[in-house]
């Protein structure tokens, strides 16, 4: 059959023709291009009155609350909150933090102090999230209110949304 022999080189053709059609086909996927983290900026100390509270577990006397003004999700999908630990005794620590839902990773941005002033964190780069630990408050607010499923909450309005949902 003299057609036959026409087939397998014409088969051979076709992504040559297709790319001709297309010209140069390049962009990247979403997944592929490095991700680049945005430049935090701190926001304002934390008022009472903005403060919600989150569980983080039965197994402490520690009190957690975000501040909802401070919740941002960036454009790099960081969702960054100042957090405030109230403890027990009185203690209170406050402080600038990040989540990366993608990678389940925090950053520490930086301190509330007492004054109301802040002292950016040195040396804080990207750490897991503790999973493992029943006292982690990033590992509640990963899993509980902003990266459910791993998946970062779309804006400010959603995460709290999910603190205030939980409060009830």
């Amino acid at each position: 059959m003299p057609g036959m022999k026409i087939l397998p080189a014409l088969l051979l053709c076709l992504p040559l023709a297709a790319q001709a059609e297309w010209g140069d086909f390049d962009y990247e996927f979403e997944q592929d291009k490095p991700w680049v983290e945005t430049a935090a900026q701190l926001p304002p100390y934390p008022k009472a009155e903005n403060l919600l509270p989150f569980d983080v577990s039965s197994a402490t006397r520690n009190r957690f609350l975000v501040d909802a003004a401070s919740i941002g999700v960036g454009a790099d999908k960081v969702v960054r909150y100042t957090v405030v630990i109230e403890a027990a005794g009185g203690a209170k620590n406050v402080s600038f933090e990040g989540l990366r839902c993608a990678t389940g990773e925090r950053r520490l941005y930086a301190y509330g102090h007492p004054d109301g002033s802040w002292s950016k964190a040195r040396n804080a780069g990207w750490e897991a999230v503790q999973f493992r630990s029943l006292l982690s408050y990033q590992k509640a607010l990963y899993e509980d209110y902003f990266c459910r499923d791993g998946l970062t909450v779309k804006d400010a309005a959603e995460a709290v949304h999910n603190l205030k949902r939980a409060a009830r």
